[in-house]
């Protein structure tokens, strides 16, 4: 067992993968030699050689059209998308050729291809470096969805996006690189499409996702002082998505609260009450509430901490909401 930060462990995790499939190749600005803007790659170069990990040219077009031909040929290519953002300059190739040719070919070609993207706000950023968008990917039907909020994820569900037969958009969190956790030792292969719960609690669940897990976290260890012993669970993926764990979850406890760091119109919460509110409304002691970002471009400076959901927001929200 050995102690790495987020981002070390995406490094372990690509070269982990590199290592098991000589058909694995990465590519991206300046994830080579200069170990990526984020610092998330140091090493890979010298380990694994040019023909491996390639700089490429500053276009997210040729970037994710070098990674479909690759994946068509049958390579498994994982493409990096500096931030998350920058998906809306190649989003064609993204929603209407990545996610729809194999069905469009009748599976003459398959896609096992990872897109790798810095994700979410917090850092200062400005609006259009800082947006959370994986509501946008869960949207499109042929893509897989990942989102995971722990060095070990990090890990054991890049390895199994690498490993998927299918296209999927796997979202790493500025915020989440410098923090660190506990990562088994030895090869990491985790299962795309399971849920964790990360807290017991019996009065109410709480599901959130990527840099909003620590913060539930945090909001629930706050509430046990007010006697309110609230569950949280961590999504990891939103498409699949783990339905069962969340229904069992509410099953238990009665209430639903959804914490995301997505605008609040069509964010992924609202998929999840949906789905609780369809399956298991009977369950149901009060209304599900979503505690989320406000439907506005995120500020600049320190007014980005206003609209992103907050260990105060969350807690204050939930003990208000459980209390009437």
């Amino acid at each position: 067992m050995a102690e790495l930060t987020y981002r070390a462990a995406v490094a372990r995790g690509l070269a982990q993968e590199l290592a098991h499939d000589p058909d694995v190749v990465f590519l991206g600005e300046d994830v080579a030699a200069a170990g990526g803007v984020f610092k998330a790659t140091p090493g890979l170069l010298d380990a694994f050689g040019p023909e491996r990990v390639r700089d490429t040219p500053i276009s997210e077009q040729a970037i994710l059209g070098a990674a479909m031909g690759a994946a068509m040929n049958g390579l498994r290519p994982v493409a990096e998308i500096m931030f998350s953002d920058f998906l809306a300059v190649c989003w064609d190739i993204v929603a209407n050729q990545i996610a729809k040719t194999r069905y469009m070919a009748a599976g003459q070609f398959t896609f096992p291809l990872v897109i790798r993207t810095a994700n979410g706000g917090g850092l200062r950023f400005g609006a259009q470096h800082s947006q959370s968008v994986e509501n946008w990917a869960m949207a499109v039907p042929g893509l897989k969805v990942v989102a995971p909020s722990t060095p070990a994820d990090v890990i054991g569900l890049l390895a199994a996006a690498v490993r998927d037969p299918d296209p999927v958009l796997f979202f790493e969190h500025k915020a989440l690189y410098p923090v660190k956790g506990e990562v088994p030792d030895g090869e990491l292969v985790d299962r795309l499409g399971t849920a964790r719960v990360v807290r017991e609690g019996g009065d109410c669940t709480i599901v959130a996702l990527a840099a909003m897990v620590p913060r539930a976290v945090a909001a629930a260890e706050r509430l046990s002082g007010l006697g309110v012993e609230a569950a949280v669970v961590d999504l990891r993926s939103l498409v699949p998505l783990d339905v069962s764990t969340v229904l069992d979850s509410v099953a238990r406890t009665g209430r639903l609260f959804t914490v995301e760091e997505n605008p609040r119109l069509c964010g992924w919460g609202a998929e999840v009450v949906s789905l609780v509110a369809e399956e298991a409304y009977g369950l149901l002691a009060g209304p599900p509430v979503r505690i989320t970002t406000p439907h506005v471009p995120l500020p600049a400076g320190e007014l980005e901490d206003t609209v992103i959901p907050s260990v105060d927001r969350v807690t204050d929200t939930i003990a208000k909401e459980l209390s009437t």
